[in-house]
């Protein structure tokens, strides 16, 4: 049986596992400002293990009409995006169908993202289970798990604008 490039795939939230999003900001290249930069995870916990936590974020993603391995989506230009970012006090929240994640963001992460407004998020079907919530992660991990080109090909990724809570 063939599928349509087009059709749903199944999709339970729970086989996805833990989900993690991690903050960051670094010098963009290109710009010599920092961008902020947000990327979520799935741990790989889930009753299948890595392969199912993964399945599971593509089924999203797709459903989402969010590509994996496609081209950069600009939500400032593309409204529709089924992504959103809040930021309000000192954290980010992340909403897409089925998922609203959050974590604390560091200040810079914080200035960064008022300077530009919006973060960079990156949402890969890539298992890092040492990402774990909560969890101190070094430098060098990150960098070397967010960096590395299985992770970013295996995502989609977004620049998101940032929304805040009207007061």
């Amino acid at each position: 049986m063939t599928t349509k490039p087009s059709e749903q795939r199944p999709f339970r939230a729970a086989d996805m596992g833990t989900l993690g999003v991690i903050a960051w900001s670094g010098e963009h290249p290109e710009e010599e400002k920092d961008m902020a930069f947000l990327m979520a995870y799935p741990l790989g916990d889930a009753e299948g293990g890595p392969d199912a936590s993964a399945e599971a974020v593509g089924a999203l993603l797709h459903n989402s009409g969010l590509p994996v391995g496609g081209p950069l989506l600009d939500g400032a230009r593309n409204p529709s995006l089924p992504v959103t970012l809040l930021v309000e006090a000192g954290q980010a929240v992340v909403s897409m169908p089925h998922v609203n994640a959050q974590c604390v963001v560091p200040p810079e992460w914080l200035a960064a993202v008022q300077e530009r407004g919006h973060a960079y998020f990156i949402m890969t079907t890539r298992a890092w289970p040492e990402g774990t919530p909560g969890a101190p992660v070094s430098e060098d991990n990150l960098r070397s798990f967010a960096g590395d080109e299985e992770t970013l090909t295996n995502a989609t990724h977004c620049l998101l604008p940032v929304q805040r809570l009207r007061g």
